[in-house]
This record gives C-alpha cells, sequence and structure tokens, in this order.
C-alpha cells in the first residue's frame, strides 16, 4: 500500500480553513469533519489524503519555504493532468485548482483517489518477489513508458505551452543553473561534469509527452495483480521533450543488485529492482529500444545527464534543509547522495 502517515509536524494545513473551501468549491460532500493524513513518500512536493466521511480526494502542495524558481508549480502540474488523464488513464484525474492562498498558504490542487500497491523498498508481506514477478513488472514499465511516449500531444492544448525544439540545450544549461543557485559544498567534478555536458549535448532529438520523473514508486500496482498498474503519479515535472530524456531519468532511480553501496543505497535501502528477474539498466533500454523503434544509442550522454539532474534535485532539497527551511530528517544527509551523484554521472560519462 501506500503509506499514510499522520501530517508530519510543521507540514499540517488548516483543517477549518480548507473544509470551508471544499464545501463552497465541491458539491455534494457528505457531511462531517475533514480528516487529514499525509502521503510518506516523495522528498519534493507535499501530498496528502482528505477524507470526509466516504469522500476522499488527495491535496498536492508545495513544500514549505522558498522553492526554485518554476518548480512546484501546482497551476502547471493540475493543466498537464488535465490534458494528460483523458488519453492516459493511468495519470490521475484532476478535480480542482486553487490559487488563493489564504486558504492553506500556498496554491494547491485536488485530484482522484486511487488505490494500490506502491512497490519501492520492499514488496508486501503477502507478495513472494519472484523471479516472473520482477520480469513481469519490468516489462510493464517500459511498456507503459512506450505507450506514454506514442501519444500525440499535438492533438491538446499541450502544443500551445510547450517549445520541444533545442530541448536538451534548454535541459543541460537550466539545470546547470539550478545547482549553483542551491550549491553549498565544494565538489570537484561539478565543473568538468557540467563542461563535458554542455559538449555532448545531441543536435537533434524526437519529441513526445515525457512523465521525466518515471520511476518505480511514482507507480501504483493492483492488489489482485502486482505487475499491472493502476496509476502513474507525480506528474510535476512532465512536459513535451526528448523520450530518450525519459528513459535515462527511469534509469538513474532504477538500481542494480550489483550498483556500488552509495548508489543502492542513496536514498535508505535498495529498491525492490535488486531482485531477481527485474531488468538490468541495460535490458530495460533495449527492451524499450525493441518496444518503441527508437535508437537508444547515444543513450550514455543521457544517462550521464539523468544522473547530474538527479543530483541538482537532492542538491536543492539539501540546501533546503541548510537553511531551515524543511526539518525533515530525511534530508540531512542528501549531501553525501549528491557528492556520490556527481561522482556517479562523471564516472558515466567517462566510460563506456
Amino acid at each position: 500500500m501506500a503509506a499514510i502517515i499522520p501530517v508530519r509536524q510543521g507540514e499540517e494545513l488548516p483543517v477549518e480553513k480548507l473544509l470551508s473551501f471544499l464545501r463552497n468549491a465541491i458539491d455534494g460532500l457528505p457531511d462531517g469533519p475533514l480528516h487529514v493524513q499525509q502521503f510518506s513518500s516523495g522528498h519534493s512536493n507535499l501530498t496528502y489524503l482528505l477524507s470526509i466521511g466516504e469522500w476522499e480526494a488527495v491535496l498536492r502542495r508545495p513544500p514549505h519555504g522558498p522553492v526554485a524558481p518554476k518548480a512546484h508549480d501546482m497551476r502547471r502540474e493540475c493543466a498537464w493532468l488535465t490534458e494528460i488523464h483523458p488519453l492516459f488513464p493511468l495519470a490521475p484525474k484532476p478535480l480542482l485548482f486553487c490559487d488563493d492562498e489564504a486558504v492553506i498558504g500556498s496554491p494547491f490542487f485536488l485530484m482522484e483517489r486511487r488505490k494500490g500497491v506502491v512497490l519501492d523498498h520492499e514488496f508486501p508481506p503477502h507478495i513472494e518477489p519472484t523471479k516472473e514477478i520482477g520480469q513481469r513488472i519490468s516489462d510493464t514499465m517500459v511498456t507503459t513508458l512506450v505507450e506514454l511516449h506514442r501519444l500525440n500531444y499535438k492533438t491538446t492544448r499541450l502544443v500551445e505551452m510547450v517549445k520541444p525544439d533545442g530541448f536538451m540545450e534548454r535541459q543541460v544549461h537550466g539545470w546547470i543553473q539550478r545547482y549553483e543557485r542551491a550549491k553549498t559544498d565544494e565538489i570537484p567534478e561539478v565543473e568538468t561534469l557540467t563542461k563535458w555536458l554542455v559538449q555532448h549535448i545531441p543536435n537533434k532529438s524526437e519529441a513526445a509527452i515525457i512523465h521525466y520523473d518515471y520511476k518505480l514508486n511514482n507507480a501504483l500496482f493492483a492488489e489482485e495483480d502486482i505487475a499491472k498498474m493502476v496509476g502513474l503519479f507525480d506528474w510535476e515535472m512532465t512536459t513535451v521533450g526528448d523520450p530518450l530524456a525519459d528513459v535515462a531519468v527511469a534509469m538513474s532511480y532504477w538500481i542494480q543488485a550489483d550498483d556500488p553501496p552509495l548508489l543502492k543505497n542513496a536514498f535508505g535501502k535498495p529498491s525492490v529492482t535488486i531482485y531477481p528477474g527485474f531488468y538490468s539498466r541495460d535490458e530495460f533500454i533495449q527492451a524499450y529500444a525493441e518496444k518503441s523503434g527508437r535508437d537508444v544509442s547515444n543513450m550514455h550522454f543521457y544517462l550521464t545527464f539523468a544522473y547530474f539532474k538527479l543530483a541538482v534535485i537532492c542538491q536543492q532539497i539539501y540546501y533546503r534543509f541548510r537553511r531551515g527551511q524543511t526539518a525533515d530528517e530525511r534530508f540531512r544527509k542528501f549531501g553525501q547522495f549528491v557528492e556520490s551523484l556527481i561522482q556517479y554521472a562523471w564516472q558515466t560519462a567517462t566510460t563506456r
């Protein structure tokens, strides 16, 4: 199950204000108090489970404190889900967006609640992780990504919201700038790594709807069939861009049993993808190539960039922790994770 916990200290919602807003904004809400719980996973936006009697919804809001420019844009995420959900039902249906910060202190949106199993560091106790299950889940992850990349964004209003030309050039320079704004410590490999990335930006690329945070614990699987995906979440970074960048980001989260300890344990316990039967990163990439028909011969660059991008995301979170903008103790060691990811990105760049 997706882990639901009491709301963490410092991340509470103003329940009475929120309830008053909901009663004015949504018809047919049942009588009774509003109950608020929090989803424990995730290191970026804050996600809550709201319930009134039998009614349930999920609320997404930005983290507390100053955030990186253009990050944690609730209006944008809600707008993208509005366009994607009808074409790709695994994306949750958005219910409403609110930009009145007087309600909870920030913009937020509501989306439908989905129920199922989230796979992160371990399987549920009632499921035996067999080799066959690992293979089937891996195939589902590949197939779903291929299906997402086949969507025709030109039939939606997304065509008015995107600039696919020059995507990778903007990405490389943009994430380098994000790192500089959130920098806290000197890491020797950063300068050579960023120069390498700038020098190796692909000249041409395709354009597709990309999730850009595609990983196992952002997916929801059916309780009755653990290899059947029933939901895909955290669409904050979705855009129209190079689909190979999406594959590479997925692989930056995809851990193998033979990975070095610093990479394997970067977020605590290693992912279930270390279990027998799960594809290796090379097997995942080759399966994607076969199912999509795309040329993956330049994945070397994309993987290097993906590890750098992940390092920057962790650095932004660590920067907020260092400045006291979050007291979440999960983030205390993120500085070490950043250094490990930067080093691994440079190793990826220099080793074929």
